[in-house]
C-alpha cells in the first residue's frame, strides 16, 4: 500500500518538474545553462528535452538493473521473486502436460505409459494427492496390483484422498475374493462417506452376504432418508432383510422372537411369498389358525404359489383327503383361472381319488402349458381311471423333457434356486429373485432322450404282485436308477406339493 503511494507521488513529482521546466523554456527562450567542473553547457529546448528524456531512460534502465540483481540474489537466497514465479509456472505447465497425457493413457488402456506420465506429473507437480490416484489407475490398468496397493496406503495418509484409498483397496479384495476384509473397509468408507451410493449398495450386499440383517437394514435406512431408494421398495427390501433376521432368530434358538419377526415381515409386504409362510407357520405355533388362513389367502390372491398351498394344508395335518379339498375351496376361488390353482385342485380331487374332477381342472394345460408338473398329474388321472400302462408311461416320458414350470429365478443372471433367498447365490444380487418359469424352461433331467425307451417300452400283462409301472429291464445291465424312478422318488418326498405322485409311488390300481 505504501510503496503504491510512493510510486504515485514519485510519478506527479516528475510530471510537475517537467511541466516547470517546459514552461521557464517556453518563457526565456534561451534554453538553459549547466555548469560542471569548470566547464559550461548551454542547451537550446529542443536539446533540453532530448537531455531530460535520455536522462529519464537511464534512470528507469539503472533502476530495472538494479531490480534485476535483487531478485536473482533473492532467487540465490531461495525467497520467492519473479524469476522463482517464472519457473515454477513453467514446471507447473509441464506437469499439467504430463497429468493430462497419463490420464489419456489410462483411457486408452496403456497402462505403462499412464505409470510413467504420473511419474512425470508428480516431479515437476509434487501434488501427490492428483498423481497417486493417478498412479493407482495406471498401475490397476497394467495389472501391477502390488504397487497399486502401494499406492492407496499412501493414499489413506492424507485426509483429502482417504476415502478413494479405502474404496481403491475395497475393491481390489473384492476382486481377490477377500470378503471379510473387503466389509471392513467397506465399513470405513461408508463411515467416511455415507451418502456414497456405490459404498451404499456394495456394503449392503456384503452385509447380505454375511448375513449381517440388522446392519443391512440400517443402510437400507440410510438410503431411504437420502432419497436414493422409493418407498415402496424400500418396504419390500426392509421386509425381506426382516425375514431374514427372523429366520437368523429363529437358528438361535428364540421362536417367540422369531414369530414376531415373521409377522412383521409379512404385515410390511403382505405379498411377499416366504414372509407369508412364515408368518403363518408362526400363527399355526400359537395356534391362531384364523390369522394363519387370513393371511395365507391375502398372498394367495396376490400370486398363487405351492409353498401357500403347502402351509395352508399344515393348519390341519390330519384332516382327510375330502376335508382338505373342502376347506381349500376359499383359496381356488380367489384365482381360478391361475394355472397354479387349477393345478393344486386337480391334485386335491386326485388325493381324494376323484379322476373325472382332476381331469377337469387341469383341462388343456398338457397341450397349451406342458409342464413337467401337468405332464405328471395326466399320468396320475389316466392311472386311476384304469388307462393301459403304456399310456401313463408315455405321459411320465413327456415330463421327463418338458418344462420344469414356474421356479425362483434370478432376474439379472437367470440363475434357478430351489429356495428363495434374498440374495442370488450366482450373482450375488440382492432382491433380484422372482417366481416365474426360466427361458428354456429350466434345467431338464439328464439323458432324457436315451430313457425314452425304458419308460415307454413293450405294454403287456404283468403279475398283481408286481409294481403297476415296472421299468423294462434294458439290453445292457444299467447301473444307474431310471429316471422314473428319480422322478417317483423325487415326488414321493413332496406329498402336499405333488400328491399324484403319491398315489403313483403307492401303485394305485385302477378303477373300473
Amino acid at each position: 500500500m505504501i510503496w503504491s503511494f510512493l510510486k504515485i507521488a514519485v510519478f506527479l513529482v516528475a510530471v510537475a518538474a517537467l511541466t516547470l521546466g517546459a514552461t521557464y523554456l517556453a518563457e526565456n527562450g534561451e534554453g538553459i545553462r549547466i555548469a560542471v567542473a569548470g566547464m559550461e553547457f548551454t542547451l537550446g529546448p529542443l536539446q533540453t528535452a532530448l537531455a531530460a528524456l535520455s536522462v529519464f531512460v537511464l534512470v528507469w534502465l539503472l533502476l530495472r538493473v538494479l531490480g534485476l540483481l535483487s531478485a536473482v540474489l533473492h532467487f540465490i537466497n531461495g525467497d520467492e521473486t519473479a524469476v522463482s514465479r517464472y519457473f515454477d509456472r513453467n514446471r507447473e505447465r509441464k506437469g499439467y502436460e504430463a497429468l493430462a497425457e497419463g490420464m489419456m493413457a489410462v483411457a486408452s488402456g496403456e497402462g505403462r505409459v499412464a505409470l510413467a506420465k504420473a511419474a512425470k506429473a508428480e516431479k515437476y507437480l509434487g501434488r501427490p494427492e492428483l498423481t497417486n490416484l493417478l498412479s493407482a489407475q495406471a498401475a490397476e490398468a497394467a495389472g501391477d496390483t502390488r504397487k497399486a496397493t502401494e499406492v492407496y496406503r499412501r493414499l489413506l495418509a492424507d485426509q483429502r484422498t482417504r476415502f478413494v484409498g479405502v474404496q481403491g483397496l475395497m475393491k481390489q479384495k473384492l476382486a481377490e475374493g477377500d470378503a471379510a476384509t473387503a466389509l471392513k473397509l467397506a465399513e470405513k468408507a461408508y463411515a467416511l462417506k455415507p451418502r456414497h451410493e456405490g459404498v451404499q449398495d456394495t456394503l449392503l450386499r456384503l452385509q447380505s452376504e454375511k448375513g449381517d440383517w440388522k446392519g443391512a437394514r440400517d443402510v437400507l435406512g440410510t438410503k431411504l432418508k437420502q432419497g436414493l431408494l422409493p418407498r415402496d421398495v424400500h418396504r419390500r427390501r426392509d421386509a425381506l432383510l426382516a425375514l431374514q433376521e427372523a429366520k437368523g432368530v429363529l437358528a438361535e434358538g428364540a421362536s417367540i422372537e422369531a414369530r414376531e419377526a415373521a409377522i412383521a415381515a409379512n404385515k410390511a409386504s403382505p405379498d411377499l411369498i416366504p414372509a407369508a409362510v412364515m408368518a403363518a407357520e408362526a400363527y399355526i405355533a400359537k395356534g391362531d389358525t384364523k390369522h394363519a388362513t387370513r393371511l395365507l389367502l391375502k398372498a394367495w390372491e396376490a400370486q398363487p404359489h405351492p409353498e401357500l398351498a403347502a402351509a395352508f394344508a399344515a393348519i390341519a395335518p390330519d384332516e382327510t383327503a375330502a376335508e382338505r379339498a373342502k376347506r381349500f375351496e376359499p383359496l381356488l376361488k380367489l384365482r381360478a383361472d391361475a394355472e397354479e390353482t387349477r393345478l393344486l385342485r386337480a391334485e386335491l380331487a386326485i388325493a381324494a381319488e376323484d379322476f373325472p374332477a382332476a381331469r377337469r381342472a387341469l383341462g388343456d394345460l398338457a397341450e397349451t402349458h406342458p409342464t413337467a408338473r401337468a405332464l405328471t398329474l395326466m399320468a396320475a388321472v389316466e392311472r386311476g381311471e384304469g388307462a393301459d400302462d403304456a399310456v401313463v408311461r408315455g405321459w411320465l416320458a413327456r415330463a421327463l423333457g418338458a418344462s420344469r414350470g414356474p421356479q425362483w429365478v434370478c432376474e439379472n443372471c437367470h440363475n434357478i434356486q430351489a429356495e428363495w433367498g434374498p440374495v442370488c447365490d450366482n450373482c450375488g444380487g440382492f432382491d433380484t429373485l422372482s417366481w416365474r418359469e426360466p427361458p428354456g424352461g429350466g434345467v431338464p433331467l439328464a439323458n432324457r432322450a436315451e430313457m425314452l425307451p425304458l419308460i415307454v417300452g413293450t405294454p403287456r400283462p404283468l403279475p398283481e404282485a408286481l409294481d403297476p409301472l415296472p421299468v423294462p429291464v434294458p439290453a445292457a445291465p444299467m447301473p444307474m436308477p431310471t429316471e422314473t424312478e428319480i422322478l417317483t422318488e423325487r415326488l414321493r418326498r413332496d406329498p402336499l406339493a405333488e400328491p399324484d405322485a403319491v398315489a403313483l409311488a403307492r401303485g394305485m390300481a385302477p378303477k373300473k
